[in-house]
């Protein structure tokens, strides 16, 4: 748009130089092929003189206005200098000659470039009255009749140019106005371009405050309650002199090291999604989804609705994560013989459901938004709360989405996150 418009100035600029070149020619011209032979010496004198000044003042103007190009086409004195001397010599050379009107009639053209604007329609109204003179048959008039088809003639060409003058100007402030508003638009893009670019950041600084939190949870309930079961299984050992029972503690004390040390690699994974280093979501998914019920021996599927995008970095780890909590949250207390994972592309947002027939729980007994980092319990006794749901709402909200919650004691667990689609450009 901005390379037409350009195009467009560099066109206009062209015909306001040359065309009072073309004019006066073609007025010379025309003028020479049907003067009168009886033409005294005197007269062809001075219209050659007047022609010479008049080509004098267009190459000086041209100069001038090659100078003024960088600083745009306000009226300033010397343009409107240059305005009145050629209509002075328009309209001299039209009473010698009623074909020199075409020259006259550059005052048409550029009225509104040179005149201050309470100028402008007495410019071209003195324009008018050369161009009707020349229309009558010349100056001076010898009858009546001639200066009645004048005087009409000149309201006429007055009215013409006045109300073309005032489209021309309606037509420019709109053309202003939406210059302004493209540049309003291009700006608040920017800005907004610049404040997801900040949002992103803070995202990415809040997650990791969040994998700082979540690793702790994950130490603190797994390996380091492994860690010290060892202990406690090895100091039973120490302390008994039955080797079948040392036996038995030892092996207890294998097992649960085993556990920890699968608690600590799946906690060392889930610090970074490398699930999506050379997958998309939907396949991150469905293979973390289709990993996690073998694990487990619940029946687990995965499903996509919708044209799949490329999302932002973001917005796939942000819904990665929240699958894999939600998963293990199912694993730990749901005691689920089913579930389902579906993902759908919309419009302008992506929604994320997870659905177990576990135990479920009573979500009004369980505050888990006032108290963010409790060991929250269903009525059944079992935990749910902790860092798995507060952990998950909280990644869906730092990237401008919701996470909502339905469950029933005994009837199982829905999970549906809702974020907007952001495509990822790069």
């Amino acid at each position: 748009m901005a390379e037409d418009d350009g195009r467009i100035d560099r066109r206009w600029e062209q015909l306001h130089t040359w065309v009072p070149y073309g004019f006066l020619g073609i007025s010379v011209v025309l003028g020479i092929a049907t003067a009168d032979p009886h033409t005294g010496p005197a007269t062809w004198y001075t219209a050659w003189s007047l022609v010479g000044a008049a080509l004098v003042l267009q190459l000086w103007w041209h100069g001038t206005r090659s100078r003024r190009r960088d600083r745009g086409w306000t009226p300033t004195p010397a343009g409107t200098a240059y305005y009145v001397v050629r209509w002075a010599l328009a309209f001299v050379l039209t009473w010698l000659s009623p074909f020199f009107a075409f020259y006259a009639a550059s005052g048409y053209m550029d009225a509104d470039e040179l005149l201050p604007r309470r100028w402008r329609r007495l410019g071209l109204l003195a324009s008018a009255v050369t161009v009707a003179g020349a229309q009558t048959g010349g100056m001076p008039f010898r009858s009546a009749v001639q200066w009645v088809v004048f005087t009409v003639l000149l309201v006429a060409n007055s009215a013409l140019q006045v109300g073309i003058a005032h489209l021309t100007e309606q037509e420019r402030q709109r053309s202003a106005e939406r210059t302004e508003t493209i540049a309003a638009l291009r700006q608040a893009l920017d800005e907004n371009a610049a404040l997801h670019a900040q949002l992103l950041v803070q995202a990415r600084e809040a997650g990791v405050a969040d994998e700082r939190r979540r690793l702790a949870a994950e130490i603190h309930d797994t390996i380091a309650q492994g860690l010290a079961g060892i202990i406690a299984q090895l100091q039973v050992v120490t302390n008994t002199p039955d080797p079948d029972q040392a036996q038995e503690h030892v092996g207890r004390a294998l097992a649960l090291a085993r556990h920890s040390l699968g608690e600590a690699r799946r906690s060392v994974h889930n610090l970074a999604p490398v699930a999506l280093e050379h997958d998309g979501l939907p396949e991150a998914l469905q293979k973390t989804v289709t990993e996690w019920g073998e694990r487990t021996g619940t029946r687990a599927e995965f499903t996509v609705t919708g044209t799949a995008a490329q999302l932002h970095e973001e917005i796939a780890a942000t819904l990665l994560r929240i699958v894999q909590e939600a998963l293990s949250n199912t694993a730990r207390h749901a005691r689920a013989s089913r579930v389902g994972v579906t993902l759908s592309y919309l419009v302008e947002e992506v929604i994320l459901d997870i659905r177990d027939d576990g135990t479920g729980f009573d979500l009004l007994a369980v505050p888990a938004r006032s108290l963010p980092h409790s060991r929250l319990r269903s009525s059944g006794g079992t935990p749910i709360g902790g860092f798995g749901l507060d952990g998950m709402r909280a990644r869906a909200e730092r990237i401008a989405g919701t996470l909502t919650v339905e469950s029933e004691p005994g009837h199982g667990t829905a999970l549906s996150a809702r974020v907007p689609l952001v495509r990822d450009d790069r």
